[in-house]
């Protein structure tokens, strides 16, 4: 008879210890998943080092950061490209990482309110123009069918730069019924477009259908943006009508996606669905520049 407590006790007979394989397992999740966390807390970090700073500071060196958070190169490194690919961190080659400028804010208001201009951080920021191109074309197909117009009818095709506080921002092409603007100068492109129709020629603007996808910036326009080529960009479509319906403006704009980001805002009520769009304030009026 062996001796009572003898022999060898195995893992799954002992209280409140798991097999082997099953505690292995859990290790090896475990282990998995903390890479993901440790970026996470990086990230985290690197997000309140941002906030408490002005675009154009500096943030620390990467081995500050590391020595800081306890974490290796790769990581720190892997949470700062993710910050600097959706545009809150620059890396200057020699110099170190800095705080980026300012995104632009655009709000996706409902249609009974009025849209307001883009607004940087803490503020609406300096919008300006410069004209690219101006001159007269016909319509086409295409754009005809979106201003209501004869293919044969003549448009002014307007190509601009769009700044705020100097670094520009946005490409636009702008498409408007030759007729509502005879004699159309360059100069009256660089200052408000709206304004200039408003006050100038008599028509108001009063609604818009605009929509928005992503894309990236070919050679030419990343050079115009001055971002690589590839950058990520929103894409703008809009059709302007004035107050009585009529078509006066068809517009294709690129903004940079380093710069530029939409917020919405929802209207929600006791008892909607999970999904907050199906519930939403009803016909939202998508703008970009509204002037």
């Amino acid at each position: 008879m062996e001796p009572h407590g003898g022999g060898t006790a195995q893992p799954d007979a002992q209280p409140g210890k798991q097999p082997d394989a099953q505690s292995g397992k859990r290790q090896d999740a475990r282990a998995a998943a903390r890479p993901e966390l440790k970026r996470e807390r990086v990230r985290e970090h690197l997000l309140t080092v941002v906030d408490a700073r002005r675009p154009g500071d500096a943030i620390p060196s990467e081995r500050t950061l590391c020595a800081t958070l306890g974490v290796s190169r790769p990581t720190l490194r892997a949470a700062v490209d993710e910050l600097v690919a959706t545009g809150l961190l620059v890396r200057e080659h020699g110099r170190g990482m800095f705080v980026a400028p300012a995104k632009i804010t655009q709000e996706l208001v409902a249609e009974q309110h009025p849209a307001d201009a883009p607004r940087g951080r803490g503020g609406r920021g300096a919008w300006t123009s410069r004209v690219l191109e101006l001159r007269t074309v016909r319509a086409g197909a295409r754009i005809g069918r979106k201003l209501t117009l004869s293919p044969a009818a003549d448009l002014v095709h307007v190509t601009r730069l769009r700044y705020v506080d100097g670094d520009p921002i946005a490409l636009e092409q702008l498409h408007v019924p030759a007729d509502l603007v005879p004699g159309l100068t360059v100069a009256d492109m660089e200052g408000g477009f709206y304004a200039h129709l408003r006050e100038r020629r008599g028509i108001r603007t009063a609604h818009a259908v605009q929509s928005i996808e992503p894309t990236v910036l070919s050679e030419e326009e990343a050079a115009l943006l001055a971002v690589p080529v590839l950058s990520p960009a929103l894409l703008f479509d809009r059709i302007t009508s004035d107050t009585g319906g009529r078509p006066v403006e068809y517009v294709r704009s690129l903004y940079r996606g380093d710069r530029y980001r939409i917020v919405s805002r929802l209207a929600l009520r006791d008892g909607a669905a999970d999904h907050p769009a199906a519930d939403a304030a009803p016909a939202g009026a998508w703008w970009g520049t509204v002037e």
